[in-house]
C-alpha cells in the first residue's frame, strides 16, 4: 500500500489536531437520530460502521456512544488526528490508516455502513467511491453530513448579516482552489456516474437542521482558526484577519446571549444513499 495522499492544504491546515479537537463543535442529536434513521442503522444492535476520514473523531464519539454498540471502524490518513482519536480509546472502534481511495485493510463488502463527516469534499471522486462500494455490502448505506457554519456557507446560502457575513468574505478571499464543501463541487461525482456503472443510487436523499452556538469571543476567533485557510495564515496576514474579526464581532449589531456571548448560527446537512447491487445475469432458457 502507498502512502495516503492528503491533499496539501488539509495536510498543513490540520497539524494542530488538538485545536480542531478542542474547537470544532460537535454534531445536533437530533440530525445524527435522523442520519442513521435514514441510513437503516437506528436500533440495529453491532452493525459494522466504517466513518471514513474520521479525524479526531468528533462523529466517531457520537457513535461509540450509541445504545446500538456499534463495531465502528475509523479510517483516517492524517497521522496527527489519528493519533488525537487512538488516545481517546473509544469502545468497539478500530482505528486504520487509509485513505478513501485506498482502504486495504477493511475487507470487501465488510461494513453495512461507510460516513463521512465533515470531509467528503476533500475526496469526491470517482476513486473514492469505487472504494466506498468496494467495502460496502450489497445495498449497503452511504451517508455524508456537515456542520456549516455560516461563516464557512456557499455563497448561494443565505445567512445572517453582521460579523458572520463579514467574516464569510473574508474566508472566500483565502480561497486557495482545493475542494471544499462552500464550493457545491462535491455532489459532481454521483452526477457522472454512468448509467452502466452506477454504483450508488441517485439522487441522494438530503436533510438538514439548523443550530446555534454561544460563545465567547475568544472562543469563536479559535474556531475560526480551525479553518484549514485560516490555520495556516502567519504575521501580518493573521492579525489583519484577526483584526477585522473582532472589529465586525464587536459591532452594536452581534447577536449574543443573556452572558454576552456570541451567537454563531449553522445548519448541519445530511445526505444519503445505498449502493446498487449488481443484477443477477439472464440466460435464455
Amino acid at each position: 500500500m502507498q502512502g495516503p495522499h492528503i491533499a496539501l492544504p488539509a495536510q498543513a491546515g490540520f497539524a494542530s489536531a488538538s485545536a480542531y479537537d478542542a474547537h470544532r463543535p460537535s454534531y445536533p442529536a437530533e440530525a445524527v437520530d435522523r442520519l442513521l434513521e435514514s441510513l437503516g442503522m437506528a436500533g440495529v444492535k453491532g452493525a459494522k460502521i466504517a466513518d471514513l476520514a474520521a479525524g479526531t473523531g468528533k462523529f466517531t464519539e457520537i457513535l461509540a456512544r450509541r445504545p446500538e454498540e456499534y463495531d465502528i471502524v475509523a479510517i483516517e490518513p492524517h497521522d496527527a488526528m489519528r493519533e488525537q482519536l487512538q488516545r481517546k480509546a473509544l469502545p468497539r472502534v478500530r482505528v486504520v490508516k487509509g485513505t478513501a481511495d485506498n482502504m486495504s485493510d477493511i475487507p470487501k463488502e465488510s461494513v453495512a455502513c461507510v460516513i463521512t463527516a465533515q470531509s467528503f469534499h476533500w475526496f469526491a471522486n470517482a476513486d473514492a467511491v469505487k472504494e466506498i462500494a468496494r467495502i460496502s455490502q450489497s445495498s449497503g448505506a452511504f451517508g455524508l453530513i456537515w456542520n456549516i457554519e455560516d461563516y464557512n456557507a456557499p455563497k448561494s446560502w443565505n445567512i445572517h448579516p453582521g460579523w458572520e457575513f463579514t467574516m464569510r468574505d473574508i474566508i472566500w478571499s483565502f480561497d486557495d482552489n482545493s475542494p471544499r464543501f462552500r464550493h457545491e463541487k462535491w455532489r459532481q461525482v454521483f452526477d457522472d456516474q454512468a448509467e452502466s456503472t452506477t454504483l450508488f443510487r441517485m439522487p441522494l436523499a438530503e436533510d438538514s437542521v439548523n443550530f446555534e452556538t454561544c460563545l465567547q469571543k475568544d472562543a469563536v476567533w479559535s474556531r475560526l482558526r480551525t479553518l484549514s485557510q485560516l490555520a495556516v495564515l502567519e504575521g501580518e496576514a493573521l492579525e489583519e484577519v484577526r483584526k477585522q474579526f473582532f472589529e465586525s464581532v464587536n459591532s452594536a449589531n452581534t447577536e449574543t446571549d443573556e452572558s454576552g456571548r456570541i451567537v454563531v448560527h449553522g445548519r448541519t446537512v445530511f445526505f444519503w444513499t445505498s449502493k446498487v447491487s449488481p443484477q443477477p445475469s439472464t440466460k435464455d432458457n
